[in-house]
């Protein structure tokens, strides 16, 4: 039988092990959604935007969003050398930043949350603006993966349109993940977000979402990886044509 070759990824596996031996078999999952996706060997930034709305109180409350940035920071481990997920806290505001690493990922979500305080409304544009600014601010060339968790609509609608359209021009793609009733109308909003007309509205087609379902952690892993990365590779080819990848 032929031995398999693949293309390294940033954090070896061997350093995961020692250094959060815990993430290993997510580690495993989401390099295998990589292969599957054609992006071994792909290097970009992974941001992580989690809600803090009022109605997002159980899911911190029964260690779903603290499972999500495990899984969002094994994800980034394939990806950006540094071991880094820059996290962004909202709800009306911006509540809070953080930044999740392998050494000190245990527990990591759940005490930010906890001393973050007033859980308010949903506003995305004052999100995205935090993360253009760190983008923007750490003089990368490199694309980024943002991965923007919310439970429902913004409050400023028109405001997180303008801003996704407006960021369009830069190496970022948004990757939205609606935890929730599906059925909810709520994610009308982000459902146009998703298809808004490219290059009508914005050079290119930077923007996706799925929803995780009313409890994410039952959603298995690999699946959850082959969402958030499904859209991904179609942006990049179109990003490079665009120019908006060196």
């Amino acid at each position: 039988m032929t031995e398999m070759h693949y293309a390294p990824a940033a954090v070896s596996l061997t350093k995961v092990q020692a250094e959060a031996p815990g993430l290993v078999s997510l580690y495993k999952a989401a390099g295998a959604s990589l292969r599957t996706h054609g992006l071994e060997g792909v290097r970009a930034a992974v941001y992580l935007v989690l809600d803090r709305s009022g109605s997002m109180r159980p899911y911190y409350k029964d260690g779903t969003m603290q499972h999500f940035g495990e899984q969002v920071l094994s994800l980034s481990a394939h990806l950006d050398d540094d071991g880094t997920v820059p996290v962004v806290f909202f709800s009306t505001d911006v509540d809070g930043s953080t930044d999740l690493r392998l050494g000190n990922y245990p527990g990591r979500i759940d005490k930010l949350h906890e001393n973050l305080g007033h859980m308010g409304r949903t506003n995305y544009h004052w999100a995205m603006d935090e993360v253009i600014d760190h983008y923007l601010a750490s003089d990368s060339t490199d694309p980024a993966l943002v991965i923007f968790q919310t439970d429902g609509g913004p409050t400023s609608k028109a405001a997180a349109e303008r801003y996704l359209c407006k960021a369009a021009r830069l190496p970022l793609f948004w990757q939205f993940v609606g935890f929730g009733d599906p059925d909810d109308n709520e994610f009308a909003f982000l459902h146009r977000l998703d298809t808004l007309a490219a290059p009508a509205c914005r050079i290119v087609d930077n923007a996706g979402f799925f929803h995780a379902g009313l409890d994410p952690r039952t959603l298995d892993d690999g699946l959850l990886y082959d969402r958030l990365l499904q859209e991904f590779p179609h942006w990049l080819t179109a990003a490079r044509t665009a120019r908006v990848i060196a």
